[in-house]
């Protein structure tokens, strides 16, 4: 079971789920959320990242515009509701709040001064870009929407990123992830694993998209990363 914290930035001060490990001293996690902000799902994540021996922190990114938005995917009115909160999003913003909360991590004493990054959808899109602009140490990208339109943000990346893309993904076109794929799969930092048959979001527990195996496939990939690179 976790507990909330505060980060404070410049412009404010948001909340963020955190989960703690069994050890006292671990690597960090940050956990960036999908569109229905720092929910059930995404604190679960935090909570297994915990079980495996991480220390898990998802903030709120949504606090600019709505603080605490805590919905599913289960309601054509939390769809719409969620969608609303994606179109009125600042990612540069955004991405500022989560190099925030790696600053604030990397500080805490229980943390070893490692800290990684794991996003999902919107929060793909958001861990390719802290992979770009902050000083995460590695950084893993669920199915990002958007990435496409800032390929030339991989000229700056300085750590290891791995990414997933699910390749009957409805939010990111063939195409698109033909050009991701093209432009990335020579860069020395990036690993990328796609999955045949999947849709958008195949990870999610509860899901519509949910497949069970290559979410297992995807989060063992995902933590065997995370071990490598933030345990050595």
């Amino acid at each position: 079971m976790g507990e909330t914290t505060t980060i404070k930035t410049d412009d404010g001060q948001f909340s963020a789920y955190v989960a703690r490990p069994s050890r006292s001293k671990a690597p960090a996690i940050v956990v960036i959320q999908e569109i229905f902000g720092v929910n059930a799902v995404m604190r679960g994540v935090c909570d297994e990242l915990a079980a495996a021996g991480f220390l898990a922190v998802c903030p709120d990114l949504f606090w600019r515009i709505e603080p605490g938005i805590d919905i599913t995917d289960q309601s054509e009115a939390e769809w719409k509701k969620a969608f609303e909160l994606y179109n009125a999003f600042d990612v540069d913003a955004g991405v500022k709040d989560i190099a925030a909360t790696i600053d604030h991590v990397r500080g805490l004493p229980e943390s070893t001064g490692k800290v990684g990054a794991v996003g999902f959808c919107l929060g793909g899109l958001l861990a390719f870009l802290t992979a770009t602009r902050t000083d995460s140490d590695a950084s893993v990208s669920f199915y990002g929407v958007g990435i496409e339109k800032n390929l030339v943000e991989a000229d700056k990346l300085g750590h290891p990123l791995l990414m997933h893309i699910a390749e009957q993904d409805q939010f990111v076109p063939k195409e698109a992830q033909a050009l991701i794929i093209s432009q990335l799969k020579n860069h020395p930092q990036i690993a990328i694993h796609t999955y045949p048959g999947r849709d958008h979001a195949f990870a999610r527990i509860g899901g519509e998209n949910y497949d069970a195996s290559d979410a297992k496939l995807a989060n063992g990939r995902t933590l065997a990363f995370f071990k490598q690179h933030l345990e050595a």
